[in-house]
């Protein structure tokens, strides 16, 4: 809540490394003087209202590693004194009033990793020389007054994943280098001016997100381009034809560009395919084996009908699904239905849950529990429902066009009139709670414990405050924390999830959701649905990875839980220290802390006085820990630490 100007002097004698302001109320311009401080490498003054021109020569600066002025009133624009700036990996200046053309300088400060330069008025062309960027992640250029073609030499940033130049005024063909590039996840070019054919070369990309909507794009759209999970994304150009009528788009017409033979192929080869498929069916249905999955020993074959809805693009079909949902492949059990293991026959591995549309499975007459683990040993507490069918549509709904990294993937959904199926990634370590807590846990050092509660906190950003109606999962533990095999956590099981409607002021629920020890205590007076709620158990989790504990224990004492139990020690720097799990070394119990006070911030009684999950995010960053580097042993014997930066 810090408020007036920037001091201008606290780089007086050439010594600051570092200057960490976000998030308050800071007002005028950034002072001219930090434009020579050549010692910073860490300039951070996003999310204030801070006003006037950036000081030009705060591009240029040598050793700075992240320039971060986002969401301010900023003026002026990038000039090129950027290319002194070596080091720079990371520009984060999104919604100020930035202005001018991108210089072509840009691409001597060869370190880049991230340009975040959307939600500005800079205009001109984007430089031909940001090719020369190999390191280059993240482009984030939408919404500006960008004119001009998009360079061919983009392609040349081999580094690429996600690419977002929506809403400008770009015209002229899409550069068919883009097509090669061999990480690119996400491509927005939406609301352009962009003419000419679709390149046949985009049909390459396994794109995550993929938009080139409202533009003026012609001829035939590749067929490679036409699945469900790119519904939408060619809307908005009338010059676009198909070749199998997908959707609104015309037929295209025999002039189209395509041979006779080659048309003839077109069309000859899915009815080939089908005529395959069906004898293969046939085949199939002979041969299947009954499979016993705890439903009455019936093959999921043998449903009415399936309906198969893909939300990425796929490399399997229904059958090689449907084939492996049986007693073996059963890895877990949880309150929204069983999970199974697949493995495919190109030898990728998947997860599948079968829920079923109803209570009582119609098959057996059994009743079927809605408690059955939580995955934390504590049940999950829900109000009352009538049936499985609410959290499949949840979970759908809430997953289905999410594009983040730190979000477990949904491939697709594959229903028929009693069993749903949701087909994940498979992420092969399990949860954070198996991780921590288990018999078979791992020994997980601070450095991955830091980055498992940074990947988590961003996940829940995205949910918050990225998507274009926010979601608030409701059910935020460490057992809902899933780990890949480099131990990159994914926020999973939405089976709760709540996406927020327009209307805020009427979105309410009755149904109590969450796990024990993780439920924010709103919950007692109010039905309210709020993402701070989701910062509350978010907190939670972060005080399981700093002490190793679990939620509840009876060391805490009777009716306590880890939440009390870490307040009540958080007013004495001793008795806080103490609560650190013993496993941290001692040269990280001061990051420990810090990551901790963040959790009690999160976890403070009140909603408002919790920060948003995007400060808590920043908070986070801001704790990152050391390397130590090396140890300073004096004649008596006294050591001191020497440490940089994990970046």
């Amino acid at each position: 809540m810090l408020s007036g100007p920037i001091p201008p002097d606290m780089c007086k004698k050439g010594k600051m490394t570092a200057l960490l302001l976000l998030q308050n109320k800071l007002t005028g311009a950034i002072p001219e003087t930090y434009a020579s401080c050549n010692s910073l490498k860490r300039f951070r003054v996003s999310n204030n209202s801070l006003s006037g021109s950036v000081p030009v020569g705060l591009w240029g600066l040598p050793n700075a590693e992240i320039i971060d002025i986002e969401l301010n009133n900023l003026e002026g624009s990038v000039t090129s004194e950027i290319k002194s700036a070596k080091n720079l990996a990371q520009i984060y200046a999104r919604k100020n009033r930035l202005s001018g053309e991108m210089p072509k300088e840009i691409s001597e400060a060869s370190s880049l990793v991230t340009i975040d330069l959307s939600g500005n008025q800079i205009s001109g062309e984007i430089p031909d020389s940001i090719g020369g960027l190999k390191q280059l992640g993240s482009l984030y250029l939408q919404k500006n007054q960008l004119t001009g073609s998009i360079p061919e030499s983009l392609g040349s940033c081999i580094s690429l994943n996600d690419v977002d130049l929506s809403m400008n005024s770009l015209s002229g063909k899409i550069p068919s280098s883009l097509g090669s590039l061999p990480a690119l996840n996400s491509l927005n070019m939406s609301r352009n001016r962009l003419s000419g054919e679709i390149p046949s070369s985009l049909a390459l990309l396994r794109l995550s997100l993929f938009d080139l909507s409202e533009n003026k794009l012609s001829g035939e759209i590749p067929q490679a381009l036409t699945i469900q999970a790119y519904n939408g994304s060619l809307a908005g150009n009338p010059g676009l034809c198909s070749v199998d009528l997908i959707g609104s788009f015309p037929r295209c017409s025999k002039g189209s560009g395509m041979s006779k033979g080659v048309r003839t192929i077109v069309v000859c080869i899915p009815i080939l395919l089908v005529l395959v498929m069906l004898c293969l069916a046939l085949y199939l249905k002979k041969k299947n084996k009954k499979v016993n999955y705890g439903g009455g020993g019936r093959s999921l074959k043998e449903e009415y009908s399936w309906d198969v809805k893909s939300f990425h693009v796929l490399s399997f079909t229904e059958d090689e699904i449907l084939d492996s949902i049986k007693q073996e492949n059963l890895i877990g059990k949880g309150g929204s239905g069983n999970v199974f293991r697949v493995t495919l026959s190109n030898g990728k591995e998947l997860a599948v849950k079968h829920i079923w549309n109803t209570d009582i499975d119609s098959r057996t007459k059994k009743s079927r529990s809605w408690s059955s683990g939580s995955g934390s040993g504590t049940p999950m507490l829900a109000g009352k429902r009538t049936g499985k069918s609410k959290e499949f549509d949840a979970e759908v709904q809430a997953l289905s066009s999410i594009r983040h990294v730190n979000v477990v993937k949904l491939y697709c959904s594959i229903t028929s009139e009693d069993s749903n199926l949701l087909v994940y990634e498979y992420l092969p370590n399990g949860s954070l709670w198996d991780r921590l807590h288990t018999r078979g846990k791992m020994e997980l050092d601070w450095e991955t414990r830091y980055e498992i509660a940074v990947g988590a906190a961003k996940g829940l950003e995205y949910l918050h405050h990225s998507c274009e109606r926010p979601v608030i999962h409701r059910d935020v533990k460490s057992s809902n924390i899933l780990l890949d095999e480099f131990l990159k956590p994914r926020i999973a099981d939405f089976g709760l999830a709540k996406i927020v409607q327009a209307n805020v002021a009427k979105d309410s629920t009755h149904v109590i959701a969450g796990t024990h020890g993780y439920i924010a205590p709103e919950y007692g007076y109010t039905y309210k649905v709020n993402e701070k709620s989701d910062v509350y158990s978010f907190g939670v989790v972060l005080m399981e990875l700093v002490t190793g504990k679990k939620p509840i224990e009876a060391e805490f004492g009777e009716n306590k839980d880890i939440v009390s139990w870490v307040h009540s020690k958080a007013q004495n720097k001793e008795m806080f220290g103490s609560v650190v799990d013993s496993r941290i070394p001692e040269m990280y119990k001061e990051e420990a802390c810090k990551v901790l006070r963040t959790a009690v911030l999160c976890t403070a009684t009140l909603p408002a006085m919790r920060p948003t999950m995007r400060a808590v995010v920043q908070m986070l960053e801001d704790a990152e820990p050391c390397k130590l580097v090396g140890i300073v042993i004096s004649k008596d014997g006294s050591q001191k630490k020497i440490t940089a930066n994990a970046k």
